[in-house]
């Protein structure tokens, strides 16, 4: 399966976010559009991004009661995004509902895919706060069997339950890894993080980089080093 990176466009508005694509000349790019950006400019965003020709992984990470998702989906299916994410703690009728709401409204190419534990939360938080008293792993293999037998095209996790989770759930199944960094970047709020090698070396489809290039002084630059490092 070809491997993609994903940037994260972490900004606040549209035109900051233009500005930074047209930094790259005209290549097109894989991009994640998060809830900062889409929440504060809604669907024009999507919009504009798409006429340039970029693919779209709209992460708004959707878990409420399944009817709802479906309208959700359903709503979002006109843009035509490549990736979409809901939340696989919503269960399995959620899940469900997301990828139904998708192919309902006609985007039959739209990858639904579940969040597992953020790359933020450590092991420690996840047994304190979420009272989920297994290992992390389990807990994120516990999700990601939960989302394939949901009908869902693949999970975004950390690095180190990639390799596990293909073995669980199939080579076909997509592994989002976000919280990749350069030996030489600061981990940011992020707990989890890999460097994007080792990313490659477990098998991750996409990588999510965000700041390590958006924040660069040279962003294609900083592209091109994960690129050498994941893709070739």
């Amino acid at each position: 399966m070809k491997r993609e990176i994903i940037i994260a466009l972490d900004f606040s508005n549209l035109d900051l976010t233009l500005d930074f694509l047209n930094k790259f000349n005209g290549k097109k790019l894989f991009v994640k559009i998060g809830m900062e950006l889409y929440l504060q400019n809604g669907p024009k965003v999507i919009e504009a991004i798409k006429n340039q020709g970029h693919k779209i992984f709209l992460d708004l990470k959707l878990h409420d009661i399944p009817n709802t998702v479906y309208g959700a989906t359903l709503g979002l299916s006109k843009f035509n995004i490549d990736i979409l994410t809901v939340h696989a703690a919503g269960g399995e009728e959620m899940m469900r509902a997301a990828k139904k709401g998708m192919i309902d409204g006609g985007s039959n190419n739209t990858k639904v895919i579940a969040i597992t534990q953020l790359t933020s939360t450590s092991e420690e938080k996840m047994l304190k706060e979420q009272l989920i008293n297994v290992s992390l792993k389990e807990s994120v293999l516990n999700y990601a069997k939960l989302a394939k037998e949901s009908g869902l095209d693949g999970v975004v996790s950390s690095v180190y339950e990639v390799r596990d989770i293909l073995e669980k759930c199939g080579e076909e199944f997509l592994t989002v890894t976000p919280g990749i960094r350069l030996e030489s970047d600061d981990n940011g709020d992020q707990k989890r993080v890999a460097t994007p090698l080792l990313a490659k070396e477990m098998g991750s489809t996409y990588i999510v980089v965000g700041r390590p290039i958006t924040q660069s002084k040279n962003p294609i630059k900083a592209y091109k080093s994960f690129e050498e490092k994941f893709i070739k």
